[in-house]
């Protein structure tokens, strides 16, 4: 039992360290480009947003799940348990969105140069930091139902229908609370899911046409090698990818939590740890396709009219 608990907490802490390690080298590596003047592609807004979300993720759900597999049962409160079950809950919805919101940009910003498209190519990015705010902002009032159903180990009492967490109880609803929460998950994860899944094709659709249409040039310097959008597409293709993946089976888990009775350890630890797969690998996935990398990036002098932060 031991044994098993030790190796748990070992599996929750590379993931977390990994997690925060990437999280913050991606975040650092925005801070550089800001500094050193590099020019801010549309999307880049949201992905800021994405690895801060990413960041709470892992901080509010592997640090007490770590905590909690290496002997610390009672080091929250009922508010401690509350803030952090609203702050993790909160997070993953905004993740959510933003990979959604970030795969619709990208499909945008490499859809055909038509007059169909320009306009909507031109107005996009003026609403990419309204939406961001949007999507906090309603993942913060829709969740605010979460801290009412968890409570703290210290403040045990006799329901049986009920999740531990290790550190933390999350009290079950009725039986109709519990459909139609797992009813609402399911269907804003098909929403999103099909988004994803609409953006990705179109993005591989309009890939696969610009790979034909270069075949036709035989320059070497113009074949040999990929643009940015075609990496930063690519980019995001795998993230959506992994996203999907792990989203669905993160959803499958969720879903029993809520309807079990008492649910085995195994299985809060399994989807624990799906949960923050995500967040623990989309940093790499972004930065090993970013090709502004430090010796190329910032040559020239600083563009005033790139955005901010």
């Amino acid at each position: 039992m031991i044994t098993r608990d030790l190796i748990t907490g070992m599996i929750f802490l590379f993931q977390t360290v990994s997690g925060t390690l990437g999280n913050f080298s991606l975040l650092s590596h925005y801070l550089y480009l800001y500094f050193t003047g590099c020019k801010f592609r549309p999307t880049d807004l949201i992905i800021k947003h994405l690895t801060v979300a990413n960041c709470l993720v892992i901080l509010s759900k592997g640090v007490p799940q770590t905590t909690a597999a290496l002997g610390m049962k009672h080091f929250l409160s009922d508010t401690g348990c509350k803030l952090v079950f609203y702050v993790h809950r909160v997070s993953t919805d905004v993740s959510t969105g933003t990979t959604c919101m970030l795969s619709i940009s990208q499909a945008i910003t490499i859809s055909p140069r038509n007059p169909r498209w320009a306009e909507l190519k031109a107005k996009a990015p003026k609403y990419i930091g309204s939406c961001n705010i949007l999507c906090w902002m309603l993942n913060l009032i829709l969740n605010a139902m979460v801290p009412v159903y968890v409570t703290g180990k210290s403040n045990d009492n006799n329901t049986t229908k009920k999740t531990d967490y290790g550190y933390c109880h999350s009290v079950n609803p009725g039986k109709f609370t519990e459909s139609l929460y797992v009813a609402l998950i399911f269907f804003r994860n098909i929403l999103f899911v099909g988004f994803m899944l609409w953006a990705s094709s179109f993005m591989i659709f309009t890939l696969y046409r610009h790979k034909q249409q270069i075949q036709y040039i035989h320059r070497t310097n113009i074949t040999s090698r990929s643009s940015p959008e075609s990496r930063a597409t690519h980019s995001i293709l795998v993230l959506v990818s992994t996203f999907v993946s792990l989203s669905t089976l993160s959803s499958i888990f969720h879903s029993c939590l809520t309807v079990l009775n008492n649910p085995s350890v195994w299985l809060v630890n399994t989807s624990a740890l799906v949960a923050g797969s995500f967040p623990a690998v989309s940093p790499y996935v972004l930065m090993s396709h970013d090709s502004r990398v430090p010796r190329l990036c910032c040559a020239h002098t600083r563009n005033t009219e790139s955005p901010t932060f």
